[in-house]
């Protein structure tokens, strides 16, 4: 059986600790790989790595950096496909979605290669008589990113790049669920010619994520997953006084106009609910449908649902492929078991379904598409992140009630208008609570120069993830201030507290 180990210092390294954990194909459900558990000397180990190698690339040319980052595009370039495979030979996303994935994380390598653009300072000559004030920033020393399953390529593309662009070295450690991936992209990183240790990748659990938190030698995280463990993620880094940005979850809610194309939202909401399997914080739950629009749309999205084609994710012909595990699986038909004793009507039940092609997929962790309409907002499917192939459609008789139903929920990640009415799109985008807003666009995933990230219990920390907010994130501010008196000029001796003149 294959087994992920650690990447530490600049090479693969045996996991020591005896602790494995599994490795399954979602869409056979077959176990097929293991993934070595870091012991807390193992994390030692990497961080130490880390701080080794940023005595020296602390100090390396922005261009012997950006050298190596183009490097990397380019061998990620040419390796996107075998990634690709990768991800969904582990997380069972479909290989097309997960070359966007790939594509998308390569956005923010492209951005890395821009940092000299980035780090460029301030200069303020004569702020005072011969006085000269300058900002530069500098890199922070050893940071770590802890990322999630759903997208184990481009979430830690979103922080290590632009890390170890400023000039930090980085410790990642990625999903157990699906750690090939990133373990990749560590071994390309070092064929681009990136030192030893300035990228390291530890497996593990609960141990390895702890240490991390509490290393005194880690100045910074880096979190992407749920809303429960981002909020313990910022308060046990605050509490080893390390700086964190922890992206929390989200019910990301998507509104619709009565002057919408219904045929375009339709499609648009099939494709924001159900693509990765609705294993994607920016997935749209759900549909708030304004003034009479409701029953037409729930037929247009009904009618699309059933002809989505889902199936293993290395078959051309597969839409949608299966959850990480039989248990979340599981989790997910719950949401839809319980919908109708709530209040909601199910439309289109996806629990119970089997792939009837591919008779090696009977074990895989499917689940078909489900369509609630006429939710309550007291009901579990509304009120939880489900995070699964579940779409839930709530009415409104106007765009008021829509907006501060909207606003009412506990999460502020994305949202989205459906409208011909740009000054309806407007009002929508300023009124709204939330961090990224699609007009006509349903699933706003910033491009990598502008930065991720969401409001209320979606983020925990004061900066958002990648563009101009992951490079304040991975750096600290210095101002200097200059003055070259003149030979023959006489200060004096003045206690009184300095003034600019």
């Amino acid at each position: 059986m294959k087994t992920v180990n650690h990447w530490i210092g600049g090479k693969p390294v045996e996991g020591a600790s005896g602790d494995f954990g599994p490795v399954y194909n979602p869409a056979t459900g077959a176990q097929e790989t293991r993934v070595a558990f870091a012991s807390v000397a193992e994390v030692d180990a990497a961080v130490a790595a880390a701080k080794d190698a940023f005595a020296s690339w602390g100090t390396v040319s922005l261009a012997k950096r950006t050298a190596i980052l183009y490097k990397y595009r380019e061998l990620l370039d040419a390796h996107r496909d075998e990634i690709a495979g990768l991800i969904t030979a582990e997380h069972g996303k479909v290989h097309s979605d997960a070359l966007g994935e790939v594509a998308r994380g390569l956005e923010i390598v492209e951005l890395a290669c821009s940092i000299a653009e980035k780090l460029k300072g301030e200069l303020s000559t004569q702020v005072s008589s011969g006085v000269d004030v300058a900002s530069i920033r500098q890199p922070l020393g050893v940071v770590a990113g802890i990322t999630p399953f759903n997208f184990p390529a481009m979430v830690p593309m979103w922080m290590f790049p632009v890390a170890i662009a400023c000039g930090n070295t980085f410790v990642l450690k990625p999903s157990e669920k699906d750690p090939s991936a990133s373990w990749r992209l560590a071994e390309l990183a070092a064929e681009a010619g990136l030192p030893d240790g300035v990228l390291n990748v530890v497996n593990g659990d609960k141990v390895a994520v702890d240490r991390l938190l509490e290393h005194p030698d880690v100045a910074a995280i880096s979190f992407v997953g749920s809303t429960p463990i981002a909020r313990y993620i910022q308060a046990k880094a605050i509490e080893h006084g390390k700086r964190v940005q922890a992206l929390g979850g989200a019910k990301n809610h998507m509104l619709v106009l009565p002057d919408a194309d219904l045929d375009f939202a339709a499609d648009n909401a099939i494709n924001a609910a159900y693509g990765s399997a609705g294993e994607r914080c920016m997935a749209v739950s759900v549909v708030v449908a304004v003034g009479d629009t409701g029953d037409e749309l729930v037929k247009k999205i009904a009618d699309r649902a059933a002809r989505l084609r889902i199936g293993p994710g290395d078959d051309p012909a597969s839409e949608m492929g299966p959850l990480i595990t039989k248990e979340h699986r599981d989790k997910v038909a719950s949401y839809v078991h319980g919908a109708a004793a709530q209040g909601a009507e199910v439309v289109v039940d996806g629990t119970g379904y089997t792939v009837e092609d591919h008779p090696e997929c009977a074990g895989g962790f499917f689940i078909g598409v489900s369509l609630l309409d006429k939710v309550p907002t007291t009901a579990d499917a509304y009120r939880d992140e489900i995070f699964g192939p579940v779409l839930c459609v709530v009415r409104a008789e106007t765009y008021d009630e829509a907006i501060e139903l909207i606003n009412s929920s506990k999460w502020g990640n994305g949202t989205a208008i459906f409208t011909r009415d740009g000054g309806a799109a407007r009002r929508f985008q300023l009124e709204v609570e939330a961090g990224m807003v699609g007009i006509n666009v349903p699933i706003p995933v910033p491009v990598g120069y502008h930065s991720f990230g969401g409001w209320k219990d979606s983020l925990f920390g004061d900066q958002h993830i990648y563009g101009n907010d992951g490079v304040r994130f991975y750096t600290r501010g210095k101002v200097i201030t200059t003055r070259w008196p003149e030979p023959s000029e006489e200060v004096g001796i003045n206690l009184g507290f300095p003034k600019n003149h």
